[in-house]
């Protein structure tokens, strides 16, 4: 009984640290980037900090990738509690808000590079080679599955906030108004349509298909790029 316990947390602790790291670094990015564009309303609240504990949220960010690694589910899923922005106190709210939105995509990729770069000093390590080699590993899937799929253009992902800010206004609007439903959407897509899809016979998982390509592609490229291929 004790060695499968043991094998548990070994595991999680390869994936709860670069997780919480990510939506750590990625949250506080937002914030970050928002005050130094004109809005400070996320400084006021404490929320532009590397302080895991203003971004977590129990459910989302713990409990909802826990429960999706142990049934072993093909797309993990999770979230963070979003850092409040008022676009419109930005200096230039159509332009700022791209930048706003993209600090928290940009941040991730930044770490995933960070992270191949790390496998370089991995040689160097006396002790616990295999466990931070694992945390690396997993930081670089992490990381580069958050910025694709933050980028995906549904409010209130990142994605669909540079998609509204950069469309003509009847359209921006129209995909503004998603914004409350945009959850329920992609757990349609990602849950609901691909399991209708088996039923039916008929592929309709192309949204995790489509996250997948681009996060392996991305994973390729930075590889390559910081000489691990």
């Amino acid at each position: 009984m004790t060695q499968p316990i043991e094998i548990s947390i070994y595991a999680a602790s390869t994936w709860v640290i670069p997780l919480i790291i990510a939506i750590t670094f990625h949250e506080a990015s937002h914030g970050f980037v928002a005050r130094l564009l004109g809005d400070d309303t996320a400084w006021r609240l404490g929320r532009v900090t590397f302080n895991p504990l203003k971004h977590v949220d129990p459910f989302g960010t713990i409990v909802l990738p826990a429960v999706l690694l142990l049934l072993r589910s093909p797309f993990l899923f999770g979230y963070a509690k979003p850092v409040p922005v008022n676009f419109r106190a930005l200096r230039h709210p159509r332009r700022d808000t791209i930048l706003v939105a993209a600090a928290g995509p940009a941040t991730n990729l930044g770490l995933a590079i960070f992270a191949a770069m790390g496998f370089h000093g991995l040689s160097y390590l006396p002790v616990a080679t295999l466990w931070v080699a694992e945390n690396l590993r997993n930081a670089l899937v992490i990381n580069v599955v958050l910025a694709v799929f933050n980028m995906l253009p549904l409010p209130p992902l990142d994605g669909g906030r540079i998609a509204v800010a950069v469309l003509p206004n009847a359209l921006a609007s129209s995909l503004e108004r998603l914004e409350p439903y945009g959850l329920m959407i992609l757990i349609g897509l990602l849950f609901v349509l691909p399991v209708l899809g088996s039923q039916l016979g008929v592929n309709l998982d192309f949204v995790s298909q489509s996250i997948s390509w681009a996060t392996s592609t991305i994973i390729d490229a930075i590889l390559r790029v910081t000489g691990n291929l």
